[in-house]
């Protein structure tokens, strides 16, 4: 089985068609379903939140058998991520996806254990000790994307289960769990 660094590949991987959207509808549907487990795998493993369709991305190309997807088929894998609320794009042009390999409801779920694992409730924590503090190392939550991560809180707060302090600045941004 190949790797790409320690992550293990799929056995398709290899198989040049995989690298070409297939037209027959079953195929293309079966293709498709691969790559965005694939994907999803991939950006979790390394904690990847966004894959710009025209930037270099490791999944993208196989040099081993020397193929590389397509700009049309990069964008049917990531829209399909899209249609089932896996990935965002990011702007109008499809130019940078946002990978969710977890949905918001999820990080929501995750950063209220996270909370109660701390010792958190009732206690006020920045945004940024969340992303990058020590109690956070070794979690999902550490490096998390920001813009994921204030959707979670936002969900959150709309529940009554922390309440967002501004702060001055984005770095100073407090959250107080009421978990």
């Amino acid at each position: 089985m190949q790797k790409l660094g320690e992550f293990k590949l799929p056995h398709f991987f290899n198989y040049p068609p995989y690298f070409t959207l297939q037209p027959v509808r079953d195929t293309r549907e079966k293709q498709i379903q691969l790559w965005k487990e694939l994907i999803i795998d991939y950006c979790k493993t390394h904690k990847i939140f966004v894959i710009g369709i025209d930037e270099e991305f490791p999944l993208f190309t196989n040099s081993l058998i020397e193929r590389s997807l397509t700009h049309e088929a990069r964008e049917a894998f990531l829209s399909a991520l899209v249609s089932e609320g896996r990935a965002e794009w990011m702007d109008k042009g499809h130019r940078k996806c946002l990978i969710l390999w977890h949905r918001v409801q999820e990080w929501a779920d995750i950063l209220l254990q996270f909370a109660k694992d701390n010792g958190l409730e009732d206690g006020v924590v920045t945004i940024e000790e969340i992303r990058f503090g020590t109690e956070s190392h070794g979690t999902e939550l550490h490096g998390i994307d920001r813009t994921i991560l204030n959707r979670a809180l936002k969900l959150l707060e709309q529940k009554g289960k922390l309440v967002v302090f501004k702060g001055t600045s984005t770095d100073d941004e407090g959250i107080k769990f009421s978990v």
